[in-house]
């Protein structure tokens, strides 16, 4: 019996519908084709004990399945999910009548409970952009997710959630968010307050400045005089972040995992690079000056 069941992959902060084709025919073996990485082939193991645990099994007979399209690199373990699903309803152990509604993603653990995955975010756009009816994800990622409007988003902690919804109706807790109130609640609460610092007033004299020119500035001093201090504090002096922006800035942060169990970014991020990495960018322009001549 050929299913067909839907996921994603992102590229860059942009996300592409994967359709995951799952056969199941006469014979022996286990057949996963459409350019997937390591994390993917290793994702059988994972699906079997997970559903063994939860008194399923992989059916002991030829299974195909294709991850179209074939000529994109499939990366990660987010597909945990949509492949046990589809080798669950291609086999007939569960009802799969409107499982092509659904996108489906998520990470497996071995007793079957769900990891959270990367670029929730853009996935969610792109599902409701395509006219998905919902999206079936980790819990870890539903705020996130559900800051998309118009879309269904259901985070679930294991897999024998999702199960009973498709095999018994029991229904999933829909994860809803007022995007443009959490934004407003959430954008006069900085992090880091500049009005925390105390004394210093040459420096947060300059740092005013150049946030209210859009000016550069350089920090120079020993460790411990304060300058990540500082640096860490400036967001929160400049201009607040337009809807639009917000959502570019959470895009971003959900491809490299940094929104688990947070909705939409109100403030303006910062990031605190490693003290060595001057030196490191330094000997890499030289060495690649040097080979250049």
């Amino acid at each position: 019996m050929l299913i067909k069941v839907y996921g994603s992959a992102v590229f860059g902060i942009e996300a592409t519908t994967i359709v995951v084709e799952v056969n199941i025919d006469k014979g022996v073996g286990y057949h996963l084709v459409g350019l997937p990485d390591n994390a993917i082939k290793e994702s059988n193991f994972r699906i079997a004990a997970a559903l063994q645990n939860n008194g399923y099994r992989i059916p002991g007979k030829k299974i195909t399945i294709n991850m179209a399209p074939a000529d994109l690199r499939k990366e990660g373990s987010a597909y945990d999910l949509t492949l046990a699903l589809g080798i669950l309803a291609a086999s007939e152990q569960i009802r799969s009548e409107d499982i092509h509604n659904y996108l489906i993603m998520g990470e497996l653990s071995l007793d079957g409970s769900l990891q959270p995955i990367k670029g929730a975010l853009p996935i969610a756009i792109k599902a409701n952009h395509e006219g998905f009816k919902g999206f079936i994800l980790p819990k870890e990622n539903a705020n996130e997710a559900a800051i998309v409007d118009g879309l269904k988003v259901y985070g679930v902690e294991n897999i024998k959630e999702v199960i009973d919804f498709f095999d018994q109706g029991i229904p999933l807790e829909e994860t809803i968010v007022n995007t443009r109130q959490e934004f407003y609640d959430h954008l006069d609460l900085p992090e880091f307050d500049f009005a925390d610092v105390k004394g210093q007033e040459s420096i947060k004299r300059c740092m005013e400045i150049a946030a209210a020119g859009g000016h550069n500035i350089i920090l120079i001093g020993p460790p411990g005089a304060g300058k990540t201090m500082l640096a860490k504090r400036l967001p929160s002096i400049l201009p607040p972040m337009t809807l639009h922006e917000a959502l570019e800035t959470t895009k971003i942060h959900s491809v490299v995992g940094k929104v688990k169990n947070k909705g939409l970014m109100s403030q303006r991020p910062f990031r605190s690079p490693h003290h060595t990495i001057s030196s490191f960018i330094v000997y890499n322009v030289q060495y690649y000056y040097i080979w250049g001549k």
